[in-house]
């Protein structure tokens, strides 16, 4: 399970970042739309996003620094989520930008804040799910040493802690 959730999460990461990076300035006037940060702040985050988008996607998909690559890829798609709800709740109407693009919506198009709420908060868990459980198969994290503790417990750990409660 921790293995398909990298390879989703990361798979989606590196589209979204794949997609941007060709057009920067497309991601600028994206993440402007939001009229979330001020606009030097929002020029770096949209010249950044991409870029940091694809390379968290990659530390996903092999496996490597599994638990910060996780907690960085479920704030992010948590910051997306928040970011679709004020463009939402504050009655824009744009593109979310999330696999290029961006910006106003022409005339006849409509927003689909739930459906991207929904597929991001799916994300978040994905993301959560990563850092409970990593590293999951297959990941270059098990033979660098690097996975630590799995989140997961043996098989005694429980049975001893029922006991304990009854001596």
């Amino acid at each position: 399970m921790t293995t398909a959730a990298r390879l989703v999460l990361g798979g989606v990461l590196i589209a979204a970042g794949w997609l941007k990076i060709g057009n920067p300035s497309d991601s600028v006037v994206a993440v402007k739309a939001y009229q979330l940060l001020p606009d030097s702040v929002a020029t770096t985050v949209g010249y950044g996003l991409p870029i940091l988008e694809i390379v968290v996607g990659v530390l996903l998909v092999v496996g490597l620094m599994t638990r910060v690559a996780g907690v960085v890829a479920a704030l992010l798609m948590l910051a997306f989520v928040f970011g679709i709800g004020w463009a939402w709740a504050h009655g824009l109407r744009i593109d979310c930008g999330c696999f290029g693009g961006g910006g106003q919506l022409g005339v006849g198009q409509e927003p689909s804040y739930l459906l991207d709420i929904l597929r991001d908060f799916g994300l978040v868990l994905l993301g959560a799910w990563i850092v409970r459980f990593s590293p999951g198969a297959f990941a270059l994290d098990s033979p660098l040493g690097l996975a630590g503790d799995t989140g997961q417990r043996g098989q005694g750990d429980g049975d001893r802690a029922d006991t304990e409660g009854e001596a």
